[in-house]
């Protein structure tokens, strides 16, 4: 029985497997080099994950929606207070130039 199989040619057995391949739809890879079609074949992961988590609602989502509750972000208003101190103490974000020759890069490279 050893003896059979060790009479059968690789060149037959290459055509056999090239041939299953066909049959099963399944690639062909006689070099065995690595494809990643185990991980392409597999179920996708992302609408399960996203699914398992409930929605976030934040509160400017529920006032934009709701804006008859007439609701107030505590937290917007005291970053926006925290903004406006800064401005006040010189230590606000620098203003946004209007045109490209305006901005401090351009004045930097004269």
């Amino acid at each position: 029985m050893a003896a059979a199989a060790a009479a059968i040619r690789p060149m037959r057995l290459a055509a056999l497997t090239r041939s299953r391949c066909s049959i099963f739809q399944t690639a062909y890879n006689p070099t065995s080099a690595r494809t990643g079609a185990k991980y392409l074949r597999a179920r996708l992961r992302g609408p399960s994950m996203v699914n398992y988590y409930t929605p976030e609602a934040n509160i400017a989502q529920i006032m934009r929606q709701w804006p008859e509750l007439e609701m107030r972000n505590f937290a917007e208003e005291e970053r926006l207070q925290d903004v406006e101190d800064k401005k006040k103490r010189g230590k606000g974000a620098p203003k946004k130039a209007k045109e490209k020759g305006d901005s401090r890069r351009a004045s930097r490279r004269r």
